[in-house]
């Protein structure tokens, strides 16, 4: 399995020493064993479908999980709550993307595999990756408030670090 070149993507550092997630650290497992072999690259894509269901209006949300370069786990569903924008719709699945990849992390280390830094995300809305990744960014929709926080925990941490790839047009 060939790890995935990275190195283009742009690196930067964002400050969140004044902020609540100042202290925030991935909850590595004490109990795992060594991990041995080769180290893996960790990488998820992630995408909503606006009122995906006219029945409902619900979103679907898509999440694709690869291991270096290699696919292991999707997941597609239809959203739990009503969406009225694609702000809201990308921000529940970015939430759900980063709660499978912490899974996921954790499950690799109970089983002994190396992994190598952050978990990569791509995802194609702006405005959530901007709201997640930059510090200064608030919140302005009090509806998205557990996603937002779930995302940018996450990012704070250094668990996952979320990019922008071009969607479909």
């Amino acid at each position: 399995m060939d790890e995935p070149d990275y190195s283009m993507l742009p690196r930067e550092v964002h400050s969140w020493a004044t902020l609540v997630y100042s202290n925030v650290k991935e909850l590595l497992p004490s109990n795992a064993p060594t991990p041995l072999g080769n180290h893996v690259t960790l990488t998820c894509y992630v995408d909503a479908n606006l009122y995906h269901d006219m029945i409902t209006g619900r979103s679907v949300t898509g999440v694709l999980h690869l291991i270096n370069q290699t696919p292991f786990e999707w997941y597609s569903k239809r959203q739990a709550t009503v969406e009225t924008a694609t702000y809201g719709s990308e921000f529940v699945a970015a939430r759900i993307a980063v709660e499978q990849i912490m899974d996921i992390r954790t499950t690799m280390r109970y089983l002994g595999v190396p992994i190598i830094g952050k978990s990569v995300l791509f995802g194609d809305n702006h405005s959530v990756i901007t709201s997640s990744t930059e510090s200064q960014s608030p919140l302005n929709k009090r509806h998205n408030a557990l996603s937002y926080h779930i995302v940018r925990e996450a990012i704070a941490a250094g668990v996952v670090e979320f990019h922008k790839i071009l969607g479909a047009a």
